[in-house]
């Protein structure tokens, strides 16, 4: 039996940042990863915000472009656009920057194995199955990072996200302003359509939702008569589960349901949870207890990092739902207003969007979109 400090099941971006962490205070590390090849398949936008990229710690080889404003349109003919007039954004390459990351946690000190999958718990070991055979690893700690429908989670009871989106992304020929991405609220009424642009006349166009995604995704995209080249899906967990350690484990990432609600983006919230859970199992690991109690501080941690912010996010998510057509509409052309897009340009933070939405709430010209959303809060729960 191979025996370590600390288990990473996931080279996602969480998963090796957390391997790395783990490995360079010294903590005997495994990292594993069921696919062949880290990084792929590709199941991300692959817009990072700048902060995100910092927390990957990786070199500008994945960025492909940068991006510095944004234009949200809507069905109606509505349109608001910002330019900060600064890289606020990156398109990457998210099989590169995976790899990247993996590589790293590898020179770190951690041993990853690739072809390697979860395929249950015993005790303080993990069951794996692949490229070297049915194997039996020994852990202190064990870190999920297994993505949305997270083995680990389900074999221990966990409960789970709230919801679960569903999304679609292509590559398509488009000519635009590589300073924006441009988003569609109405392609999708639960989230958003997006269009990034990733240089050299492409872009990725896709969209989210709960229901009849496919539908949409092939009506939003058939303006564009070259077609799709590249197709990519993916899941996206929205609202933290309830508790995000136990049993000697803690749940980072995707597995823990930390993608943000406001715009889907989970590599800087899994990278941020990463090095809180590596900090941790230092802990635990140098003292020796392993107990809930002590795993208990991990969650502390993140909360006290980021989990105002999910928490307002998915508050914002759900008022969202609440919007049709023409309430988006009404409130794009609000926001487009001078003195808000000054606002937006001066706060806007993809990764900490509170500070901006708390400022614009002080605004008396938006009461009457809110109101209607109220409103609507109100019907929805009377009902």
């Amino acid at each position: 039996m191979d025996r370590y400090d600390v288990v990473v099941v996931g080279a996602g971006p969480a998963g090796s940042a957390c391997a790395r962490a783990c490995a360079e205070s010294g903590l005997t590390t495994c990292l594993i990863e069921e696919h062949g090849t880290i990084g792929y398949p590709v199941q991300c936008a692959g817009l990072l915000s700048a902060r995100a990229l910092a927390e990957c710690r990786v070199s500008k080889r994945p960025v492909q472009n940068t991006v510095s404003g944004a234009k949200v349109i809507s069905s109606l003919g509505s349109e608001l656009s910002f330019d900060s007039g600064e890289t606020r954004a990156y398109v990457v390459d998210r099989g590169m920057l995976d790899l990247e990351m993996a590589a790293a946690a590898a020179d770190a000190g951690a041993d990853v194995r690739v072809r390697t999958a979860y395929a249950g718990r015993c005790g303080s070991s993990i069951i794996t199955r692949g490229a070297s055979g049915r194997r039996e690893i020994s852990f202190r700690v064990l870190v999920a990072a297994d993505g949305p429908r997270s083995s680990i989670a389900r074999d221990l009871g966990m409960e789970r996200a709230r919801v679960f989106l569903a999304g679609i992304q292509c590559e398509i020929c488009r000519e635009m302003d590589p300073r924006f991405v441009e988003l569609y609220p109405d392609a999708s009424p639960e989230f958003f359509g997006w269009i990034i642009p990733s240089g050299g006349g492409r872009a990725r166009a896709g969209l989210c939702g709960l229901q009849d995604v496919k539908s949409r995704f092939l009506s939003f995209i058939k303006r564009y008569s070259h077609g799709c080249m590249h197709l990519v899906t993916g899941t996206i967990p929205l609202g933290v589960m309830p508790r995000t350690y136990g049993s000697q484990t803690l749940f980072i990432g995707d597995a823990a349901g930390f993608a943000k609600p406001t715009s889907g983006g989970g590599v800087y919230t899994g990278a941020r949870s990463a090095l809180h859970a590596a900090e941790t199992a230092r802990i635990a690991c140098e003292t020796g207890d392993l107990s809930d109690s002590c795993l208990h501080g991990y969650e502390l941690a993140w909360k006290d990092d980021f989990g105002r912010e999910l928490a307002l996010g998915f508050r914002l998510f759900s008022a969202r739902r609440s919007l049709g057509p023409k309430e988006t509409d009404s409130l794009i052309r609000l926001l487009s207003r001078d003195e808000v897009i000054r606002e937006i340009v001066s706060f806007g933070d993809m990764d900490r969007p509170g500070i901006l939405v708390r400022r614009l709430l002080k605004n008396p010209e938006l009461y009457p979109i809110l109101w209607q959303l109220l409103r609507k809060q109100l019907h929805l729960i009377i009902k």
